[in-house]
């Protein structure tokens, strides 16, 4: 039989849901993230000489009450959404591979990681973000469940909600990469803790992900999603679990082939680019590095993906050499971060970039505690980064088109890169160079810039002010290996740079709950956002009209009713 249900309450329940939107990749495309290992951030005490033995692998007592008390740090580089580790209960044990200080060795996905803090501690940090005008984005994992032992020894019952064998591919080992069928089917890990991999093609799995997520998602206000071992996880899976979701994400795909990783970011949206990050550190990690295989991969990357001002856009991370290792040149570094945030897509910078700090994949210390630099706001990266997020963010709201727009290259030679984005009269101009910091002046002359003749622009990295010739050549001083971003004066007022006034305006957060489908959180969580402020008002209404309702329908007094 049908129930019959008011169209006015439909209505509430409609508006309630409009109310608490999610956050879209529209909303997080001028967002500029900063990625955070929980563990390795910041302590809850504040210690700063705290000791950690990275080399194993062990926790060593980040938590996210560290974090929200370090936001200010954060901020002050004007980053406007932070990326933290997956907050699910990892395997407890400690192992010859480390511990679960990652996150990335989940065992149940309905219980929090306690080494980091409790709920009401996760909800204080969101609530904090969100007040601030910030976004949150959660790793997670959906590729497989960790154990700790050899495949042969896994007790499935530990696991939950995947508490049976039936649950999980039979074991086989993930060997390499050429086979597509073994890297998605197969386990990874090793004799130490084996990573069960999961049938994400069975709809019961299915089933169980989506109704975690949206329960993640609704009852933690997560703005965003990032996917960790994506491309371990056939596509098609991800539409529906994104729907679930009802946020933005972008999937780790190691590859550098992105005629490969393309189906990935075609069915999740956006991954991250690693097949720019990898020509990126070719280009710049020495002195002699071409600049023709990174050209040649945003082109090539262009052609095969859908939208790769989707993507998003780095230059370190937790897995992998950080840049530090390949050169110690601070110019270089400059260029690279000049070339992340101001390039196509969604900026991420790892924790300690603004440090410059040092470590390798292996033994993981590129996975170093960030306290031991006693957050040095007056380090030279860091007011850096400072000033080229500042820009990135005037440039977008300065143009609604300049998000969307994609760069084109607009002068190389043997060790410069020029990059146009944005329509004209607004472009922004980002000049690259791989000579390092102890090359002398010289300049180059543009001509593919879009500018009118006579043209004032400033190089906002120094607040050099230049001008179009009158037949059009912009001539660019360059020297100490330095980047140039370059923009047109008449639209710098506001800026907060050069002098140019305060900043506009920026779009704040709200928090995001799940789809309508998602259960509604409970009343001991704390009111984090506007959104849910909206609509636990209207669900009190919607109350008082059920109420209503019932009393209306034993009199048959509803004038108009819809069947469902």
């Amino acid at each position: 039989m049908g129930c019959l249900v008011p169209l006015f309450i439909i209505a509430l329940v409609t508006l309630c849901t409009l109310e608490a939107s999610a956050a879209t990749l529209e909303d997080w495309r001028s967002r500029t993230i900063y990625q955070v290992i929980t563990d390795r951030f910041s302590r809850s005490d504040g210690s700063t000489t705290a000791p950690c033995d990275v080399v194993n692998g062990r926790y060593c007592g980040g938590s996210w009450k560290g974090i929200t008390n370090k936001l200010d740090y954060i901020q002050g580089m004007n980053f406007d959404a932070i990326w933290i580790s997956p907050v699910v209960e990892q395997l407890p044990q400690e192992t010859i591979d480390g511990d679960a200080h990652m996150g990335y060795w989940a065992q149940d996905l309905y219980a929090l990681n306690p080494k980091f803090g409790t709920a009401d501690d996760l909800h204080e940090l969101i609530s904090e973000v969100h007040r601030r005008g910030m976004y949150l984005m959660l790793d997670i994992v959906v590729n497989h469940m960790a154990y700790a032992g050899p495949a042969s020894a896994v007790d499935y019952r530990v696991f939950n909600p995947f508490n049976d064998a039936k649950y999980f591919h039979s074991y086989c080992p993930v060997n390499g990469n050429t086979n597509q069928t073994e890297v998605e089917v197969c386990w990874m890990g090793s004799s130490a803790v084996s990573l069960v991999d999961l049938r994400t093609e069975d709809r019961a799995v299915r089933d169980m992900w989506g109704n975690w997520i949206s329960e993640m998602v609704s009852n933690y206000s997560i703005d965003g999603l990032r996917i960790d071992t994506a491309v371990n996880v056939e596509p098609d899976f991800f539409a529906r679990f994104l729907r679930a979701a009802g946020v933005f994400a972008t999937g780790e795909t190691m590859f550098g082939d992105n005629s490969m990783v393309c189906r990935w970011a075609d069915t999740i949206g956006s991954i991250l680019n690693y097949p720019i990050y990898y020509t990126l550190m070719r280009a710049f990690g020495s002195t002699t590095g071409s600049l023709n295989d990174l050209i040649t991969t945003i082109y090539t990357t262009r052609e095969n993906c859908e939208d790769t001002t989707a993507f998003g856009t780095f230059s370190e991370n937790h897995d992998v050499t950080r840049f530090t290792e390949l050169t110690n040149d601070t110019a270089q570094a400059k260029n690279i971060l000049a070339f992340t945030i101001m390039f196509d897509g969604i900026p991420i910078i790892y924790q300690g970039q603004e440090q410059h700090m040092a470590g390798k994949i292996s033994p993981h210390t590129n996975r170093s505690p960030l306290w031991t630099t006693e957050f040095d706001t007056n380090a030279e990266l860091y007011k850096h980064i400072a000033t080229l997020v500042l820009a990135r963010q005037h440039f977008l709201l300065a143009e609604d088109d300049y998000i969307k727009s994609a760069s084109e290259v607009i002068y190389q030679d043997y060790h410069t890169m020029a990059l146009r984005k944005g329509v004209n009269d607004k472009q922004v101009i980002t000049v690259l160079n791989n000579d390092g910091e102890g090359t002398g002046d010289f300049e180059i002359d543009l001509l593919a810039h879009g500018l009118a003749f006579g043209t004032q622009v400033m190089e906002v990295l120094t607040c050099t002010n230049l001008t179009v010739s009158p037949v059009g050549v912009l001539k660019v001083p360059m020297g100490k290996g330095l980047p140039k971003i370059i923009y047109p004066s008449e639209y710098m007022r506001n800026s907060g740079l050069c002098g140019m006034g305060d900043p506009l305006p920026k779009p704040t957060a709200t928090g995001t709950t799940s789809q309508p489908a998602a259960p509604t959180p409970t009343s001991s969580e704390p009111d984090d956002s506007g959104a849910r402020s909206a609509c636990t008002a209207q669900s009190s209404m919607l109350v008082l009209a059920i109420a209503l309702s019932v009393l209306l329908a034993s009199s048959g007094g509803f004038a108009y009713l819809l069947d469902t």
